[in-house]
């Protein structure tokens, strides 16, 4: 089990701080998008804020576990599985916006908020393991 010290403190702030953005921004563009019943471009491009923001936060928290030799395999697992459902979430949304029918836009929130769940585990996890690691 490695330690933190006060670089790796640093890069674990900015960490939680990119990927809490990438909460802020993908919520408000699903939320958004339930509450409004059809699919915006200015909700795409809170997707595509959440999914660079979750990204370059993940890219840090790998950066965290390397330098402490603390790694997870859940978390890991589950936080690309949302990456990668969030970009085709993002390229869904765009193709729906661009070519889909009015109910296609109207029924694509129903997508949104199953990849929104999906990406709260590993976001949940984070957080457990981030007061495990610091009890």
């Amino acid at each position: 089990m490695g330690t933190f010290d006060q670089i790796d403190i640093h890069f674990l702030i900015a960490a939680i701080c990119i990927i809490t953005s990438a909460l802020i921004f993908y919520t408000i563009g699903v939320w958004g998008e339930r509450i409004q019943k059809v699919l915006k471009l200015w909700h795409i491009i809170f997707f595509i804020l959440g999914l660079c923001a979750d990204t370059a936060g993940t890219a840090l928290m790998e950066h965290i576990a390397q330098l402490t030799h603390l790694h997870d395999r859940i978390h890991t697992i589950t936080g690309v599985t949302a990456i990668i459902l969030m970009f085709i979430h993002a390229c869904w949304a765009i193709w729906t916006y661009t070519q889909g029918s009015l109910k296609a836009k109207t029924d694509f929130n129903k997508f949104s908020i199953f990849v929104w769940c999906i990406w709260l585990i590993p976001y949940c996890i984070g957080i457990y393991m981030g007061i495990y690691l610091h009890e």
